[in-house]
């Protein structure tokens, strides 16, 4: 059993990662860390075996707990990662690492092979198999690849509405949901745009920290096109989807479901996978965790130059849009 520390208890770290190392056989949660107490009691209501701390500090100076799972805002994390390595610690981050390329640059400079990046959703089967659909022709080429990401609706007040706009306050969607997406489409076609054509940005209203909605056209080596969308805070959201295009067939991902389907000339194809989505991706994304910190794998994927890839195509696009995003 390894024994993990969560830093993190706002949603998605009690929504999807304690969740995840409770359904584990190969973790034990040894350490809760978060500096409001409310939400540290609640989730020690779930681990009453587990430490409790308003932060990091006494976690890494205890040699019994090896790994670090962090959940927290990006503007956090990077100082966080940083701890951790330097005290020897494998640590599985949230992305984006940071919120800008700079910072998260620095940590290059420490041993950051036990660091695995949380783009929590590469791991998921539906990837694997439109990858499979597009490297084994089905599709043809070059693509047309068109990504409507959209998520996070608006509330009027609470928690989540302040939450979201501290969000906002360091960055668009296209800086915190675009790590996902960048990441899935270097995944597809084996690396990254070598051109940011063009980009934009728009507010829905005033008083945002930044533009809510963002988008950006990407263009490959060999033509591949991707037409990106980005949008939160609007009461009704648009269908999240990715769609991919070519002379053979199309192809369409669920945003939400990652159910898939494949139409050519001659056959339709559907593909449906076990559970939901985050429960799947979230439980494979730690069993990879678990195996880089048992020394099963010697290469944390996807690792630190996975995150600074796409931060650095984040700040491309900010800066084709005029600094806008």
């Amino acid at each position: 059993m390894i024994r993990v520390a969560l830093a993190g208890l706002g949603d998605i770290g009690t929504q999807a990662h304690l969740p995840a190392l409770l359904r584990s056989d190969r973790v034990e949660v040894a350490a809760l860390v978060d500096p409001d107490p409310e939400r540290l009691a609640a989730a020690a209501r779930l681990v009453p075996d587990a430490d409790a701390h308003a932060d990091l500090a006494p976690v890494l100076a205890d040699d019994t707990v090896p790994a670090v799972v962090l959940a927290t805002p990006p503007w956090i994390t990077t100082g966080l990662v940083a701890d951790a390595l330097r005290a020897g610690r494998y640590v599985l981050a949230e992305k984006p690492l940071g919120t800008s390329l700079a910072a998260v640059e620095a940590l290059t400079a420490l041993p950051h092979d036990r660091l695995q990046v949380g783009l929590t959703y590469r791991h998921d089967p539906a990837l694997a198999r439109l990858r499979d659909w597009i490297s084994g022709g089905l599709l043809g080429a070059p693509l047309l690849i068109r990504a409507h990401i959209y998520d996070e609706p608006r509330a009027d007040d609470g928690p989540y509405a302040r939450r979201m706009r501290a969000t906002l306050d360091h960055g668009s969607p296209v800086v915190h949901e675009g790590a996902h997406l960048f990441d899935w489409l270097a995944f597809l076609l084996g690396g990254g745009p070598d051109e940011v054509a063009d980009a934009w940005a728009l507010a829905t209203e005033p008083g945002l920290g930044s533009p809510n909605l963002a988008g950006a056209r990407l263009v490959w080596p060999d033509g591949t096109t991707a037409v990106t969308e980005f949008g939160w805070w609007t009461d009704a959201l648009p269908r999240c989807a990715v769609g991919v295009l070519g002379s053979r067939g199309y192809a369409v991902l669920d945003g939400y479901t990652f159910d898939l389907e494949l139409r050519t000339r001659d056959e339709t194809r559907v593909a449906y996978f076990p559970g939901d989505r985050t429960t799947r991706s979230f439980d494979r994304q730690l069993d990879r965790f678990c195996d880089l910190v048992s020394g099963r794998t010697g290469r944390a994927v996807p690792g630190l130059a996975e995150g600074l890839a796409g931060l650095a195509l984040s700040e491309r696009i900010v800066a084709t849009a005029g600094g806008r995003t």
